[in-house]
């Protein structure tokens, strides 16, 4: 799942925000590197911050390089279909036989594995918002808790949930796991959905109907 929103590494992070004994300009939000907010007030976890620290602590590690995605596009000799595996990190995009395009992956960590099996996409929503991962924010905007599960978590006295965004949301299962842009970290690092780079979720987009076959393995 989280797209770019804030992973739990970062809970250590606000955690120094918050404690340091360096007093924030007034009306600045404490934020933690790499974190940053969009026009339409939704938290983003920003790759291009990558490497960003505070002051003694070491560089955030930076995402591999995508040597993986491409899209040749074309008619192809058939409907489209999606083979997804985990073992490569990669969804492989056919139209009858042909391979047409790939896309690199992060497939679901060791505590909230994707599922293997066959699955039709059953809703395309291009803004869709996780109904149950998230953030918890306080009334300015502040991260107070930044790994939400709404099922399972309390949110602190005075925040609201903040649910993470999943653009160019394919949904494979009625649970809640589908295909969208998310940030990849080069190793399986989602909540069991399949995240893609922004550009190629889009694409991946586009390209399926509801209906379209995907098989995960």
């Amino acid at each position: 799942m989280t797209y770019r929103l804030l992973s739990a590494a970062f809970l250590g992070t606000i955690a120094l925000l918050l404690s340091s004994c360096q007093s924030p300009t007034a009306g600045q939000q404490q934020m933690p590197p790499g974190i940053v907010r969009g026009a339409d007030g939704t938290l983003y976890y920003d790759p291009s911050a990558r490497g960003t620290s505070l002051p003694g602590q070491p560089p955030a590690p930076a995402a591999p390089p995508d040597v993986i995605s491409y899209w040749e596009g074309g008619s192809g000799n058939g409907p489209p279909r999606i083979r997804i595996s985990r073992n490569d990190q990669t969804a492989y995009f056919y139209r009858g036989d042909q391979l047409v395009g790939k896309s690199w992956l992060s497939t679901g960590d060791v505590n909230h594995a994707t599922p293997a099996g066959s699955f039709r996409v059953i809703q395309k929503n291009k803004w869709h918002k996780s109904s149950r991962y998230g953030a918890a924010v306080d009334a300015a905007g502040n991260v107070v808790d930044a790994e939400i599960d709404i099922k399972k978590d309390k949110l602190p006295p005075g925040t609201k949930y903040e649910g993470a965004k999943m653009t160019n949301f394919m949904r494979l299962t009625n649970d809640g796991i589908g295909m969208h842009a998310g940030f990849l970290p080069g190793y399986p690092a989602s909540h069991g959905c399949i995240r893609m780079p922004e550009h190629m979720s889009e694409i991946f987009f586009n390209n399926v109907n509801l209906g379209t076959p995907v098989t995960i393995d």
